[in-house]
């Protein structure tokens, strides 16, 4: 039979070959690598059988989808382990997360941490076994009756909810038997590096009101360099953590008066208006103009934007004169408002619309974390209302916004176009031509993206886009969404060439998405050491005896005037604790002066990150610090 590889080749194999086979045909370096394979799309084990015609891509550890399948399997050798040691326990889902998975267990007798050791040491003595792992399929009867054998409840559970006529499949490794959909790996002795990291508490399917089960997690990796990297960056991650930083730099306060609200502190909201004026003067630039809308908006609104329906558990309500009313989540429906107030003619548009809207959500106590998930934010919001023929140009306008933006903080960043959600409204061709409306656009600008299927808002799909920080992490900021639906929902109108109403189409976009969330990266990002630019303080100003003092005055108050952020340290104490006082502020420039400094007119320099100290005239420092402030140095 013949069947088809990814790049179109035709491959000749025996009738009843299997996908191990056609990577045994193509070469023996590629039968070591291949760990799965997709066959017509569908991701399956190698041990799949093919078909005349079929369209084959084998898949190894440098894909996505092969890392995900070496995780699940190290997810069921989790399983096996616990297993071995505790018999009684009972099993329950073990799905792949980034970097790694998590098990669910039903343990009689709590385990700790503790126990870390002797599980992971059961897990290494499966893997050097070398066990084949086995799919086999059972009608769901036999599948209920083979789980019930087995005491695994939840098992069973899972199959009662698959449809009468599902075939169920199963895994076997060894001894061992778990329910699962696969691909797997196709022998344990395939996994190579891995460690089990934390324990948590679990509700069974996420639902406060079953049984609380234990959820251990692990990582792993292709390679133990590679964990090992991991791990390195791990603690580099707990030396930038945005919490313990923003306390210490003074930007924001999280209270127990306000869970899930934060308070910005002075040096917070420097930063703060430093982003907002800078996205302001760009978007001036780009042709946007800006708009404020009310935060508590009428019931009626929200059931018409349909966050009534679909938004409603994470909205917070109230009722105002006898109506029910809610605190807005998101400000699109009012920026319909303002676009209704007045007729518009097609050579009115596009209307580009920005605003920096405060929203609220209801998010659980137990996802609050900094200003990475929170009750309240800024979001830079913007909304472009068009012609059907300015969409591809609009979007590459924003793509192209968001770019400059995004590398004027030194981010790198990847793009994902997601597409129509189940829960969603509108009709598969409204949905069909917004989709190939953003793919065109993506396109047309030649950049590289991935599909993430089903996973657009709920009125349109959606370009994303995930920063890459100093140290190799991903963070989803910017969204670009074509919605078709709202401008239908709230009848927005315009008067085209023709002298009849029309439709505008409408993009929903975010860069910083949230204001809060963007500055908790970029603490990160840059360790708390903002470059001069975004710095609450650029300058402090250390005079060494009290003699100077006058003179330390006349040099803040020149850099004062020039714009420049300064603070001037009088204290009564020794110039080294001030000097090692201010470089734990991490402010980027500290001058010392004394009296030789008084006398020439100059500062002495001490540059973050720099050991040698300089001297130089003031007005020239100043000239420095101002240059680096204007022309947005980074590093």
């Amino acid at each position: 039979m013949k069947i088809f590889l990814k790049n179109g080749d035709a491959l000749s194999l025996e009738d009843g070959a299997k996908c191990s086979d056609a990577a045994k045909a193509i070469s023996e370096s590629l039968a070591r690598n291949a760990v799965a394979a997709k066959v017509n799309g569908a991701l399956c084990d190698l041990s799949a059988q093919l078909s005349e015609g079929d369209k084959l891509e084998l898949v190894t550890l440098k894909d996505k989808e092969g890392i995900e399948v070496y995780r699940h399997t190290c997810a069921h050798v989790l399983a096996q382990a616990v297993k071995n040691i505790f018999p009684t326990c009972k099993l329950a889902i073990g799905p792949v997360i980034e970097n790694g998975f998590y098990y669910d267990f039903e343990f009689n007798t709590p385990i700790t941490q503790e126990d870390f050791g002797k599980i992971e040491a059961e897990m290494q003595k499966i893997i050097k076994a070398n066990t084949p792992i086995e799919r086999f399929e059972l009608p769901r009867k036999e599948a209920i009756e083979l789980m019930t054998r087995f005491k695994e409840k939840y098992k069973v559970e899972i199959i009662n909810d698959l449809p009468e006529d599902s075939v169920i499949s199963f895994y076997k490794q060894g001894a061992f038997t778990d329910l699962c959909r696969g691909p797997h790996l196709p022998s344990t002795g395939r996994i190579k590096a891995f460690k089990l990291t934390s324990l948590a508490g679990a509700y069974w399917r996420g639902n406060e009101k079953n049984k609380m089960l234990t959820r251990i997690y692990g990582v792993a990796f292709a390679k133990k360099d590679e964990m090992q990297e991991y791990f390195d960056m791990l603690e580099e991650a707990k030396k930038r953590d945005h919490i313990k930083l923003g306390r210490e730099l003074k930007l924001f306060a999280l209270l127990p008066e306000g869970k899930g609200f934060p308070f910005f502190l002075p040096n917070g909201m420097v930063l703060k208006n430093i982003l907002a004026d800078y996205w302001r003067d760009l978007h001036r630039k780009e042709g946007y103009v800006e708009i404020q809308t009310p935060i508590i908006l009428t019931r009626t609104l929200w059931e018409n934007s349909g966050h009534w329906d679909h938004y409603k558990n994470n909205m917070y309500t109230t009722v105002i004169d006898g109506e029910d009313c809610a605190v807005k989540p998101m400000n699109c429906p009012g920026g319909m408002l303002v676009y209704k107030l007045q007729p518009h003619s097609y050579k009115d548009l596009p209307i580009r619309m920005g605003e920096m809207g405060l929203v609220h959500r209801h998010e659980k106590s137990g996802q609050l974390h900094g200003l990475f998930r929170v009750r309240c934010f800024t979001q830079d919001d913007a909304h472009i209302f068009m012609l059907p023929e300015q969409i591809t140009d609009e979007i590459k306008g924003v793509v192209r916004l968001t770019d400059k933006i995004y590398k004027q903080f030194g981010f790198t960043y990847k793009v994902e176009l997601s597409t129509r959600p189940k829960d969603s409204m509108g009709t598969e061709e409204e949905w069909n031509a917004a989709t190939n409306a953003l793919r065109a656009a993506l396109d047309e600008l030649g950049l590289e993206y991935e599909i993430n299927e089903g996973d657009g808002a709920f009125y349109g799909p959606k370009i994303d886009f995930h920063l890459k920080d100093s140290i190799g992490r991903t963070w989803q900021c910017g969204t670009i969404q074509l919605d078709f639906q709202m401008p239908q929902r709230f009848e927005l109108e315009y008067v085209g060439e023709d002298g009849a109403k029309h439709r505008p189409i409408m993009i929903h976009r975010a860069i910083y998405g949230s204001m809060e969330r963007f500055i908790g990266i970029l603490i990160e990002h840059y360790a708390g050491k903002f470059p001069v630019w975004l710095a609450p303080v650029q300058v402090k100003v250390l005079p060494i005896t009290d003699r100077t003092h006058d003179y330390a005055n006349k040099v803040a108050e020149m850099l004062r005037a020039k714009g420049v952020r300064v603070e001037l340290d009088e204290r009564n104490e020794k110039i080294g604790y001030k000097i090692r006082e201010a470089k734990l502020e991490k402010v980027p420039y500290v001058i010392v002066v004394g009296d030789a400094e008084e006398r020439d007119g100059t500062v002495n320099v001490n540059k973050r990150g720099v050991e040698e100290k300089f001297s130089m005239k003031a007005e020239e420092f100043a000239d420095l610090v101002c240059r680096e402030d204007r022309e947005k140095v980074i590093f």
